[in-house]
């Protein structure tokens, strides 16, 4: 296996992180918990490099959680429905629409596996009904069907009969983590946490996550957070509360697209955090790396954080 296997590549997934958060999991954890794992970059990282032998992958997204299962279950079957609903469009411009409508009666995680690999730049989108409105991208057709057979294979060889799947509220696992754990979350961001935002599926509030994460700290629970970031001196959203004792690291997530269209060079930097519980363990210094003030950025500015 040559490189990292990803079925499910949208706008949002921590694929390109990844390498820089899974420097704060210590090798030989017992099990990598996501309570909101998006496409489950971070677990099939983890994998790839050996660093846990079991996965809890959780999404509130329950077609999204389901669809994760089959790749890593049945990949050959995966496989197969994709080219024969993959295969369709040639003959239909409108196939796209249909099997949106389909997905959105039947919640098929089959058919959403074709619409992430066909929307506009992989970018999920809901309505206030909660149904799937993103529109096809019409430069391209998708993943092709050998290509998305090929990373199904390798992401289920990395992670059969290690990973547990469910579409559970992240409160719910956060009760059944041990001090063995080592959970990352990657929670909708506070720009749009607790209020209806058609980039997610569901939101948080603010306040219950913050309370969670000081439960988290009671109990000793390793974790690390992506939570906000910055570009150039613009912050997006508040740092998590210094009471939380949290080591505060930035990662350099490169130039900024929605930069370079407006003609400025600015880098996206990307906070994550990490539990005093977890930089113990792994002998890090318990002090914030880096502490940054800059300007809040209202709601309808943070959307361009992910143009």
């Amino acid at each position: 296996m040559k490189s990292i296997p990803h079925p499910i590549q949208y706008q949002g997934s921590k694929r390109m992180l990844a390498s820089a958060i899974l420097k704060y999991v210590p090798d030989n954890t017992a099990r990598l918990v996501e309570p909101f794992s998006g496409s489950a970059a971070i677990s099939i990282a983890c994998a790839y490099r050996q660093k846990s032998s079991e996965y809890w992958i959780n999404d509130a997204n329950k077609p999204l959680a389901e669809l994760l299962r089959l790749i890593v279950d049945s990949p050959l079957d995966t496989a197969a429905e994709y080219e024969r609903i993959w295969n369709a469009q040639h003959d239909d411009a409108n196939h796209f629409y249909q099997v949106r409508a389909e997905f959105n009666r039947s919640q098929s995680p089959y058919l959403f596996l074709y619409l992430l690999a066909r929307c506009v730049k992989g970018a999920v989108r809901y309505n206030a009904d909660g149904e799937f409105n993103q529109s096809p991208d019409k430069r391209r057709f998708g993943t092709q069907p050998k290509t998305m057979r090929n990373n199904m294979m390798n992401m289920s060889a990395l992670l059969k009969g290690h990973a547990h799947f469910s579409s559970l509220d992240y409160r719910h696992v956060l009760t059944e983590v041990q001090s063995s754990d080592v959970v990352y979350m990657d929670p909708p961001y506070q720009g749009v946490c607790g209020e209806r935002d058609s980039r997610y599926f569901s939101g948080i509030t603010h306040g219950d996550f913050i309370s969670t994460l000081d439960d988290l700290n009671a109990k000793g629970i390793s974790y690390i957070v992506s939570y906000d970031g910055r570009r150039g001196d613009k912050a997006f959203g508040e740092s998590l509360p210094k009471e939380l004792a949290l080591l505060h690291i930035e990662l350099n997530a490169g130039r900024s697209s929605q930069s370079t269209l407006l003609g400025r060079e600015e880098i996206t930097y990307e906070s994550l955090y990490i539990s005093k519980a977890l930089a113990k363990r792994c002998m890090y210094p318990t002090k914030c790396y880096r502490e940054h003030t800059a300007q809040q950025l209202t709601l309808l500015q943070k959307v361009s954080r992910y143009a």
